[in-house]
C-alpha cells in the first residue's frame, strides 16, 4: 500500500503563499507516481473533508475546486515521487488541515470524493490569519 506524508503547512498572512508537499513511498513494483492519481483535500474544524485538486485523475487536465481555481496549482515530480500544491493569494477561509490521497490511475472516478482514494497521509495544518 502506498504511504503518503504531507509537509509544508504553517501560518501565513492573507494574500501570502505556501507550497505543500505530498511524498509517496511504497509504490507498486515497476510503477512511478505517474501511474497514480493524487488528490488534495482539506478539512476545516466542524466541516467535512472537501476536494481541492487532483493530478492524474484525468489524462488531460488537473482538477480544481471552484474556490481555489486560479490560486492553487498542483504539480508532480516523478523522480522524487512527490506531488506539490502551490497555494497563492491565500484567504482566511483556506484555513484547514490539508491531506493528500492516492489511487491507481484508470477508470472513471469522482475526483472530489473521499471514497475515490485508497490511502491518505496524516495531514498538514494551514492557517491563514493576520
Amino acid at each position: 500500500q502506498v504511504q503518503l506524508v504531507e509537509s509544508g503547512g504553517g501560518l501565513v498572512q492573507p494574500g501570502g503563499s505556501l507550497r505543500l508537499s505530498c511524498a509517496a513511498s511504497g509504490l507498486a513494483s515497476g510503477f512511478t507516481l505517474e501511474n497514480y492519481a493524487i488528490g488534495w483535500f482539506r478539512q476545516a474544524p466542524g466541516k467535512e473533508r472537501e476536494g481541492v485538486s487532483c493530478i492524474g485523475c484525468s489524462n488531460v487536465i488537473e482538477y480544481y475546486a471552484d474556490s481555489v481555481h486560479g490560486r492553487f496549482t498542483t504539480s508532480r515530480d516523478n523522480a522524487k515521487a512527490t506531488v506539490y500544491l502551490q497555494m497563492s493569494n491565500l484567504k482566511p477561509e483556506d484555513t484547514a488541515v490539508y491531506y493528500c490521497g492516492v489511487r491507481r490511475r484508470g477508470g472513471t472516478i469522482r475526483w472530489d470524493l473521499v471514497k475515490s482514494y485508497d490511502s491518505w497521509g496524516q495531514g498538514t495544518q494551514v492557517t491563514v490569519s493576520s
